[in-house]
């Protein structure tokens, strides 16, 4: 008697409430509905995976059939979606086993053992083990048979269930199933109809499955012929010798969703204590949410050339321009999204793909200065968030970045030029930053380094307020900024040829900056005599141990600082204008009037607006009336 004929239907009560575990699944393991097809294919790709190790030892088990498949049908008329496997099947018992275990641990252990155990852990590997992935096809089906048949059996079985409670086993006729393998069939639910769509179909597998090491074909209608979607290669296992820069080019567009040609390749294997592959790019352009304020890198997460997510943040978040994936077999396969994120393997991963993507561009300067450049043009200020966040590579990174200075011209500088270029008596590296490079360029503050051949960095990202309050030093050079504290300038000599006004103040001039002290005091922390100061009346610099000025003011726009510090007011006693205001001793009027001016002149040369517009008018206004007297 055959084995059909001696096991009669089998009827099973799940344990579980299957509802329960759904609700669990669907809000807590899984993000959107697509994933039951990753799922599916990926126990696919499994059991023909499984068979290729058992033929090795029971070549017999293929029947002259060597090449896996996995086919997927469109059903539109029917409302179904079949996939089909040629791989190792399954017999009664395995059945049960493989799509039982919920029945028999229970959803209440299941989300106990879920929640008490940390990603990484044991609790990584809860999801495959009690079959979740399966029954991620509840979402969209309605009801779903499976009928398989064990390589190297003549018995069949289907197993069938709704998933509101119960599923049967019953033996068929091993002509209603696959010669070898599993089909299973899913009678969708209404509002998933769109599983019938080849365009939906496609995307999805070449979004999350892509790249299994099984091909995947298509019928689009029941007894039509398959057409090949996949071909079971993945261009990152190939050595980088076998691939062309097409192949790269055109795997990039596909990756990353922009028609450019990527600045910069990196493919690599690492072996020892983690295994992965990384192919990863940079743009040749800026990607449309570089700036986004999520900061979220696009790397794609594969576990054995199975897609995963693309939100496993395994970049740090100053190269989240590239755009690429890791592919490794040290995680689990069926793995939440959620317990991947604080995995130690992937910490590992990301160190790893982080620094040699950070020594890919530095090779990069050294090799292709002009691809460097432009890479620098488009994500340079992106980079410069690392030397704020990331302590471990802040000297390398340091060491890669590029600025405009006060002597690059319309190039750029590095950190080791300036250094090397440095005044023998200079013992910091000076800088201005602000929001405009022409306005930087005209700045007052500058007057006295240009003078003296003081090489300036001209700073005009947001970020660089920050990093260079969190950079030490380079090369043992500290920042300082040039609106910050005293200049000091007084030990470095003017440039030969230049005829510049003595910075030493006369009696009469310090008369009126004791004046201004008095007149401006509630408005200035201290009003002094200027050496950086050539050509400009006046300027305003921060007190020595407070926020340089375009600090300040990125922290007031973002309501970070209640109230800004009190400026210094600089005045070059030298200037035409100053000299005037200082020889009208008997006009104590017009001189308050004249240094409230000088105080507005430096907040406008600062890129600000008088803080009292109608008494500036005022005053600029009896000025003009006294001088046509």
């Amino acid at each position: 008697m055959s084995q059909n004929q001696e096991k009669p239907v089998e009827s099973h009560v799940f344990e579980a409430d299957v509802a329960r575990l759904l609700h669990l699944m669907v809000h807590s393991v899984y993000s959107d509905k697509d994933v039951f097809l990753r799922e599916l294919i990926s126990n696919a790709a499994d059991a023909c995976e499984k068979l290729r190790y058992e033929a090795i030892e029971t070549p017999s088990l293929l029947g002259g059939d060597g090449e896996a498949r996995i086919t997927l049908t469109l059903d539109e008329e029917a409302n179904r979606l079949i996939l089909e496997d040629n791989g190792i099947g399954m017999n009664h018992d395995e059945l049960i086993e493989a799509l039982g275990t919920i029945a028999r641990s229970g959803t209440r252990a299941f989300m106990e053992r879920i929640g008490a155990n940390k990603p990484g852990g044991e609790g990584s590997q809860l999801i495959g083990q009690f079959g979740v992935g399966f029954y991620s096809c509840f979402m969209v089906a309605e009801r779903v048979d499976v009928a398989s048949r064990r390589a190297g059996s003549d018995n069949a079985w289907r197993w069938s269930s709704d998933g509101k409670g119960s599923y049967e086993v019953t033996p068929i006729d091993p002509v209603d199933a696959p010669a070898r393998g599993t089909r299973i069939t899913l009678h969708l639910m209404a509002d998933a109809k769109n599983y019938t769509s080849r365009w939906t179909i496609e995307r999805i597998v070449k979004e999350q499955s892509g790249h299994v090491p099984v091909a995947i074909t298509i019928i689009v209608k029941p007894g039509g012929e398959p057409e090949r979607i996949t071909d079971g290669s993945a261009l990152w296992t190939k050595a980088k010798n076998d691939v062309s820069k097409d192949e790269y080019t055109d795997f990039y567009r596909g990756v990353s969703g922009q028609y450019d040609d990527p600045a910069l390749t990196v493919h690599f294997r690492a072996e020892g204590r983690h295994e992965y592959t990384a192919l990863a790019f940079v743009p040749g352009s800026q990607p449309f949410d570089m700036f986004d304020p999520d900061r979220k890198g696009r790397m794609k997460l594969y576990v054995k050339r199975v897609f995963i997510t693309d939100d496993a943040e395994l970049m740090p978040r100053y190269l989240r321009f590239v755009r690429g994936l890791v592919d490794t077999s040290d995680l689990p396969l069926n793995v939440s999204r959620e317990m991947i994120q604080e995995s130690p393997i992937l910490s590992a991963i990301r160190k790893g793909v982080a620094n040699r993507i950070v020594t890919a561009i530095e090779k990069l300067a050294e090799s292709e200065p002009e691809t460097f450049r432009t890479l620098w043009d488009n994500f340079g200020a992106v980079i410069k968030e690392g030397i704020y966040e990331d302590f471990e590579r802040r000297s390398q990174l340091l060491a890669l970045s590029r600025f405009r200075t006060t002597t690059s011209g319309e190039g750029f500088r590095s950190l080791g030029e300036y250094v090397k270029d440095m005044k023998s008596e200079q013992s910091v590296i000076y800088y201005l930053a602000g929001g405009n490079l022409e306005q930087l360029k005209a700045s007052p503050q500058l007057e006295g380094f240009r003078a003296r051949g003081i090489e300036v960095l001209l700073l005009t990202d947001s970020i660089d307020s920050f990093w260079t309050m969190n950079a030490p030093e380079f090369e043992g050079k500290a920042f300082r900024s040039v609106t910050q504290g005293a200049a000091d300038l007084s030990q470095t000599p003017k440039l030969d040829g230049q005829s510049l006004a003595s910075p030493e103040a006369s009696a009469e001039a310090d008369a009126f900056v004791e004046f201004a002290k008095k007149t401006l005091a509630d408005h200035v922390a201290d009003v002094r005599a200027s050496d950086r100061l050539t050509e400009s009346a006046v300027c305003l610099v921060a007190p020595e141990n407070s926020y340089d000025r375009q600090m300040e003011k990125i922290l007031q726009s973002a309501g970070r600082l209640d109230a800004a510090a009190k400026p210094i007011l600089e005045i070059n006693p030298a200037h035409p204008t100053v000299a005037a205001i200082t020889s009208m001793k008997d006009d104590d009027g017009f001189r308050e009037d004249a240094t409230y001016l000088l105080l507005d002149e430096a907040r406008i040369l600062d890129g600000d607006k008088p803080t009292d517009p109608r008494a500036f008018a005022e005053r600029l206004a009896r000025v003009f009336a006294r001088t046509v007297r």
